[in-house]
């Protein structure tokens, strides 16, 4: 067995636990995929699994505790994340009824790859909270003398579990039956779900 097997198996429960929690990042998906289908809801959840990458390499590169001590820079990300937050909110807020003619369930206006790609990878790069996750997962589970291209094993593997796990709550919320049911009250649910991602930025500013 690799003696690098027991670091692996503590951050990879302690990532799980994480990423199954509801945050943003669910809420994101839960959207893309009731609004606008699996093409878009899987390129998000690739969005944000892209991010988890991020968070690693600065974790990996020692960077970090250097963010988390150096307040100005951690308040910058913070209010970013709050400011990008809030304006899904409002978007969600204004939603309108949605008819089968203008939102199919095919998704016809759907974003493309690219800016469904984007709206993943900002929420989750935006969130203060998955940071302070990275910067306090490594120092304490991941031993100093392990090779730096463990590490970074460590951080592929964390990214491709959360695309692989935001992908499958897309195919569970992309359902023709549940998507059916979402174009006759979606509206309310993107209020609903407008309010939550308030909620959320609420918490960044004054959490």
């Amino acid at each position: 067995m690799s003696p690098y097997a027991p670091e692996f198996a503590r951050i990879a429960v302690a990532h799980l636990l994480a990423v199954a929690s509801p945050g943003p990042d669910f809420a994101m998906v839960l959207r893309q995929s009731l609004a606008h289908g699996r093409r878009t809801a899987v390129w998000t959840s690739v969005g944000i699994g892209s991010a988890i990458l991020l968070h690693a390499t600065y974790c990996v590169l020692g960077l970090g505790l250097l963010l988390l001590s150096a307040a100005a820079a951690f308040t910058v990300l913070k209010y970013a994340g709050a400011a990008y937050l809030t304006f899904l909110g409002v978007e969600g807020l204004r939603s309108r009824r949605r008819s089968a003619d203008n939102v199919g369930l095919t998704g016809g206006t759907a974003p493309g790859p690219r800016a469904a790609f984007a709206a993943g990878f900002l929420t989750n790069a935006l969130n203060p909270k998955a940071a302070l996750f990275f910067i306090a997962l490594f120092p304490v589970v991941v031993s100093p003398e392990t090779p730096k291209l463990i590490q970074a094993g460590y951080g592929l593997w964390m990214s491709l579990a959360t695309m692989a796990w935001f992908s499958l709550v897309s195919l569970v919320f992309t359902r023709e039956t549940v998507r059916r049911s979402y174009l006759r009250q979606g509206h309310w649910i993107d209020r609903a779900l407008g309010v939550v991602f308030l909620t959320f930025a609420a918490g960044l500013l004054f959490g």
